[in-house]
């Protein structure tokens, strides 16, 4: 991509999980980024910048969910604006906050499409209706947080690779067809299989199975990416081998997994 052809991008909370990775990959991509954090001066939760630096033009904003105004600066002149801030921060800042970033983006007028990333809480809460239920995206939660634990035990636990999901988002944001809420998600699995999985994988992290006793085998509830797919998406980790071996891999390389 030539200096001319260059699209630039805005990736909110880039010291988060999901919001480096996808930086990363936008770099990779020839895309200028501009990211925000609460304290760009905080090298702790910062150090990966000088890794992602190297890899094209990455310029670190200070910025607040909770205060208006606060992301002019770093919209300015964007084409995309991706909001990915971690889940702590988005629910401290709720909706308003959520709509700080979007006036912004707004105001400087050269932002093109906003991409807003949500768990998948977002739709488990709809009413039921029997065993085999799917969630699609025209499910909205209306239930209070302290019964979508209580649901999601029922249901399939969506499951998807950091990097489909990052890739999922830059698809999506470059494709002049795409309107609306997408899920994304290669698998899902049970909360019981899932345990029983990360047990027989992992033994060294001692997985309680009897913990989830009571847990059913068989999901009363699932999740569907089908109009993702619709959109000529394809996601390249589908193995939940694979999904899994990287997450512990970069737990162990974060020092909050043991070796």
């Amino acid at each position: 991509m030539s200096e001319n052809e260059r699209k630039t991008a805005c990736v909110t909370g880039g010291n988060g999980f999901i919001a480096s990775a996808l930086i990363k990959m936008l770099l990779e991509k020839g895309y200028a980024v501009n990211t925000t954090v609460r304290n760009p001066d905080d090298m702790k939760k910062n150090s990966h910048f000088k890794d992602l630096e190297a890899l094209g033009p990455l310029k670190v904003f200070r910025a607040d969910l909770d205060k208006e105004g606060s992301f002019d600066e770093a919209v300015n002149g964007c084409d995309y604006a991706f909001l990915v801030s971690a889940p702590k921060e988005m629910i401290e800042a709720g909706v308003q906050g959520t709509l700080n970033v979007i006036r912004s983006c707004a105001k400087a007028a050269t932002v093109k499409r906003v991409i807003l990333t949500s768990s998948a809480s977002a739709i488990f809460g709809r009413p039921l209706q029997g065993d085999g239920h799917v969630l699609d995206e025209e499910s909205w939660n209306e239930l209070q947080l302290k019964n979508l634990k209580a649901l999601a035990a029922s249901g399939a636990v969506p499951i998807v690779h950091v990097d489909d999901l990052c890739r999922a988002e830059i698809f999506l944001v470059e494709k002049e067809s795409a309107s609306g809420r997408y899920i994304c998600s290669s698998l899902s699995i049970t909360v019981l299989n899932l345990a029983r999985f990360v047990a027989g994988r992992y033994p060294e992290y001692n997985v309680q199975i009897d913990c989830f006793e009571g847990f059913p085998e068989k999901a009363k509830v699932c999740c569907s990416s089908e109009k993702l797919i619709r959109e000529g998406f394809e996601y390249k980790c589908t193995n939940l081998d694979e999904i899994f071996d990287d997450l512990v891999e970069y737990g162990k390389a974060l020092g909050i997994l043991p070796h």
